[in-house]
């Protein structure tokens, strides 16, 4: 017979801590749900805390690892570089990067809000969507990078890394348990999740689009009469896309931008010193941008401009001196293609003319060194490919390229896989997120007692019914264990609720809806992993680079798996 001595010591479980306590009763009366309220399921949503990428620190006086300083300086965390995979910058001869949402930084409450506003303006004037629809109101803090739109369901998802739905929006309205699995979760082959039924929210700019299309699912469920004969959720998303398309074709985005741009990009003092580093350190510095030539101009001289606004017109494109090559147009992500046809072209700075590429005529030469280059006949180009770009940078090996970009699948995942390039991903909303992880230390080490705590439970649970089920016990004995297991299930369910709010009140701290950016409920959200899979290294913002010596060596944490945590005490 089964000793009873063991079962009843292991039911003396260790009381809450009074911390988590305290922390469950501040906000257990908000815990109860993470969706929206009834008045905010209108097609204008609801408000929601994002990490505000208009709130990031600006490098206010734009010093950076090379600056002279009296006593060395200490990187905040918002502002490090983190690395999956060893990177030894003395190995890398020429660091490129993107521009848009890379050294140019959008403002989200102007910029989106531009994108948003003009992709309804196309829809009703061009794709004969309702008048109505001009009314409604963009809340960019709502989505969040990372999210997948299901286009034939009209849904919005957020997904581990193994691909399981975890949250999800039909529309504004969170669909169940149940609705989940009845979508996701009962097929025999898992799904990719992939083009052309979805579509993936990894870019800033797509935002705008994704809230569109929330607001638009809501507005067809409930006034299917309203919308274009035989729209479907589908055919809606790609009017939106059609609309995104035909604003940047007609230029109304970029008008608004060039006429105004200190409404539209945040200023960072750091970008020309990093830039200057980097070629005083020997290395050569490309940017490539699908944007075209004028509106890459305006941007960069922009960017540039305390540091050339004393010069005269004749210096307006003194900024050039930054890079040994910029290419626009490019087209990205099949520029990183060497079998791509496209013709690469000379762009004359000053006319903005196109004229015939001649790589003889025009060569850079080898990497930069500390002895006098020549400066190259051309370094602006349209087009072109990858090849075209190592030609005339002289690169001998892809590994010798850093290029640093802010889109997964546009700059990183192509150029990493495709070329071997090295890879640096800009996230913006990182530099908030790890500031409230670092806040949440004691709140995260509750969460997993509390964990332990109802696994131990568990455990004591499947003791006793196996008890009860194949065990000769006498009367007694028996109505005592019907009575602890009893117990132990109020006391289970107790702890499982303790640890659903904790945990909901946990993520509503980096975003009511969405919760952690690189997290999923206890597992690395899917945009996590993708950037644990093709981010050599990544940060909050591309001056971040200028922090660090030119030639460090990033080495990567330490992997552990499950079971080291426990032996080790992690």
């Amino acid at each position: 017979m089964l000793s009873r001595r063991p079962l009843a010591a292991a039911l003396r479980l260790a009381p809450l801590s009074p911390p988590l306590l305290l922390f469950l009763a501040s906000s257990s009366s908000t815990a109860s749900s993470a969706s929206c309220s009834p008045a905010a399921s209108s097609p204008r949503g609801c408000s929601a805390l994002r990490m505000d990428t208009a709130a990031v620190e600006p490098a206010s006086t734009g010093a950076i690892w090379s600056t002279p300083s009296a006593e060395p300086r200490s990187i905040s965390i918002g502002k490090q570089i983190f690395c999956n995979r060893s990177l030894n910058m003395r190995n890398i001869t020429a660091v490129g990067f993107d521009m848009d949402y890379t050294l140019a930084q959008y403002k989200p409450e102007t910029f989106e809000a531009l994108a948003y506003n003009g992709t309804i303006e196309k829809l009703v004037k061009d794709l004969n969507y309702p008048e109505e629809l001009l009314t409604w109101q963009f809340d960019w803090k709502y989505m969040v990078r990372g999210l997948v739109l299901d286009k034939k369901r009209g849904n919005i998802l957020k997904m581990d890394r193994h691909k399981y739905v975890k949250v999800a929006y039909h529309g504004f309205r969170e669909m169940s348990k149940e609705e989940k699995v009845a979508a996701y979760g009962s097929t025999l082959i898992r799904d990719s999740f992939d083009e052309p039924d979805y579509a993936l929210i990894d870019t800033l700019f797509s935002l705008g689009e994704a809230y569109l299309f929330a607001q638009l699912v809501d507005f067809m469920d409930s006034n299917p009469g309203k919308v274009p004969s035989g729209t479907d959720y589908a055919l809606m998303y790609r009017d939106v896309r059609s609309a995104v398309d035909l604003c940047h074709r007609d230029g109304t985005l970029k008008r608004m931008v060039a006429k105004e741009p200190g409404r539209y990009i945040n200023e960072d003092l750091a970008i020309v010193p990093m830039l200057e580093m980097l070629r005083k350190s020997g290395r050569s510095t490309f940017l490539v941008t699908n944007s075209l030539w004028d509106y890459t101009d305006v941007v960069m001289n922009y960017l540039c401009g305390p540091y050339i606004s004393d010069l005269g017109s004749s210096h307006k494109q003194k900024w050039l001196e930054y890079f040994d090559v910029v290419i626009t147009g490019s087209s990205k992500p099949s520029f990183f293609h060497d079998d791509n046809r496209t013709g690469l072209f000379e762009v004359e700075p000053h006319s903005g003319k196109l004229l015939n590429a001649d790589l003889q005529a025009s060569e850079i030469g080898s990497p930069r060194s500390n002895q006098h280059q020549p400066k190259p006949i051309h370094k602006v180009y349209q087009g072109g490919n990858v090849g075209h770009l190592h030609r005339l940078l002289s690169i001998a090996s892809s590994s010798q390229i850093l290029y640093v970009g802010d889109h997964i699948y546009g700059d990183i995942l192509r150029s990493k896989k495709v070329l071997g390039w090295r890879t640096m991903l800009v996230i913006p909303e990182l530099e908030q997120e790890v500031k409230l992880l670092s806040e949440s230390k004691s709140t995260r080490k509750e969460l997993r007692q509390l964990r332990m705590e109802r696994d131990t439970i568990e455990d004591i649970i499947h003791r006793v019914e196996w008890s009860l089920q194949f065990e000769n016990l006498a009367e007694n004995e028996k109505e005592k264990l019907l009575t602890e297991h009893a117990n132990l299930l109020q006391k289970l369910k107790g702890i499982r609720c303790l640890l659903r709010d904790a945990q909901l009140q946990h993520h509503q701290k980096f975003h009511k809806v969405w919760g952690q950016l690189m997290k999923t409920g206890y597992q690395n959200s899917r945009f996590a992993h993708q950037v644990e899979r093709f981010a050599c290294l990544y940060c909050s913002q591309v001056t971040n680079f200028g922090l660090y010596s030119p030639n460090k060596y990033y080495r990567p944490s330490e992997d552990y798996m499950p079971h080291e945590f426990d032996v080790l005490g992690l």
